[in-house]
């Protein structure tokens, strides 16, 4: 599936739903472990609706093919992505606003949509825990709540999060090496779109 795409998701001048951040909304840090950690931040996206509404209509999304088990399945979800500096906005604002938070530049943002609550990403840790030793990755969630899960690779409970339309998630430190992280099948589950921001810098060290 494929859409036109235009250098802003948003026609002529802003409107009162046009969206941006809340600088009032401070992320609640959440300790995963002792290198390992999580910002929760709800409502920080305001007019999320708006941004939700026109990402779904306009960004071109497709559906990517991986091979498992020796055959190849589609992913069930659709994605799409840009290097920040071709991104339409409001991406580029959240970015600044994040790169002043948390100290690195987020150059690169990605975008998953889950069409239903049958969409969903298996358990994983992202690829860029190759190249960074404690890369900072962040979610911003547009659309209805779904479900968030993260556990430790070496085994021991597990921690659930939901994250609703505007919310704000940043995983940190070692969440990329030391833990996994998932977006499990929600049956009813409405339509939602993660927007994710990452750094090609090495970042801080945990």
């Amino acid at each position: 599936m494929t859409t036109a795409w235009t250098p802003s998701l948003f026609g002529g001048g802003e409107t009162a739903e046009d969206p941006g951040v809340d600088p009032a909304v401070v992320p609640r840090r959440i300790v995963l472990d002792e290198r390992s950690w999580v910002d929760l931040a709800p409502a920080w996206i305001t007019g999320a609706d708006a941004w939700f509404d026109a990402i779904v209509a306009q960004a071109p999304w497709n559906q990517r093919r991986r091979r498992m088990y020796d055959q190849e399945v589609m992913e069930p979800r659709l994605t799409c992505g840009w290097r920040i500096d071709e991104a339409p906005d409001p991406m580029p604002a959240v970015a600044d606003a994040l790169s002043r938070h948390y100290g690195v530049r987020f150059d690169r943002v990605g975008c998953n949509y889950y069409r239903h609550g049958d969409d969903s990403v298996a358990w994983h840790g992202d690829r860029v825990r190759f190249t960074h030793e404690a890369p900072i990755v962040a979610i911003v969630s547009l659309g209805a709540e779904r479900r968030f899960g993260l556990r430790p690779l070496g085994g021991g409970a597990s921690t659930r999060l939901t994250v609703a339309g505007g919310d704000l998630l940043v995983m940190g430190g070692r969440c990329q090496h030391d833990w996994q992280h998932t977006v499990p099948k929600w049956p009813g589950a409405g339509p939602r779109v993660s927007v994710t921001f990452r750094h090609d810098d090495p970042g801080p060290r945990p």
